[in-house]
């Protein structure tokens, strides 16, 4: 018996209620054990320096404009401050990519932390996934403001998450802490209600 087959996801009971309230207006499910690793460092280095060789792990720089994402061969890095990222990607590729950015920043004034095991992933889409989200998040997610490619750590209904536009349909990623998964789940759930009775009818 492995690790992997012991692993449990925090909401991994939840699939069937998901289901059941899915609509065509929104749906709502867990992405369970992403990779995710805390990078810090300076990004102010010149030619040679540790971002530039993080990037060149990534297949793309990190990302220095406030609130953003970079994206390349499957892998995202959200901007959470001036000299902090995290790093997201599919479960298998958490133990290459930490070795990868191990040896990158080998020598440098740097962190880099696996916080797989932090935080679980709910993705929330569909037309009406925007109405979900400001019932609870005082974050003025209209696209002109909060678009594809747009991160931020805020409160949805008094939980920490990071939130992350990955489509324009559109579909956010909500990374929150497993200890908070479940009360946010049931949150989102009751918010999506609304929309289960307009489809029904």
């Amino acid at each position: 018996m492995t690790a992997d087959t012991l692993r449990r996801s925090p909401l991994g009971h939840f699939a069937e209620r998901f289901a059941e309230r899915a609509t065509e207006d929104v749906r709502l499910r867990e992405l369970p054990f992403l990779t995710q690793l805390n990078v810090q460092l300076d990004p102010s280095r010149g030619s040679g320096g540790g971002a530039e060789r993080v990037a060149a792990v990534l297949g793309a720089p990190l990302p220095t404009v406030p609130n953003t994402v970079s994206e390349a061969n499957g892998l995202r890095s959200l901007w959470l401050g001036p000299q902090e990222w995290l790093v997201t990607g599919p479960a298998e590729v958490a133990q290459e990519t930490t070795a990868l950015l191990r040896a990158a920043l080998d020598g440098e004034q740097a962190s880099l932390v696996d916080v797989s095991a932090n935080r679980t992933t709910l993705e929330l889409s569909g037309p009406a996934a925007r109405d979900v989200l400001e019932k609870g998040c005082s974050l003025d997610l209209h696209p002109r403001a909060f678009g594809p490619g747009s991160c931020a750590q805020t409160l949805l209904s008094k939980v920490n998450v990071v939130l992350h536009q990955t489509g324009a349909e559109p579909t956010y990623h909500l990374l929150v802490r497993g200890s908070f998964a479940q009360y946010l789940a049931d949150w989102l759930l009751d918010a999506m209600g609304e929309f289960q009775a307009i489809s029904i009818r």
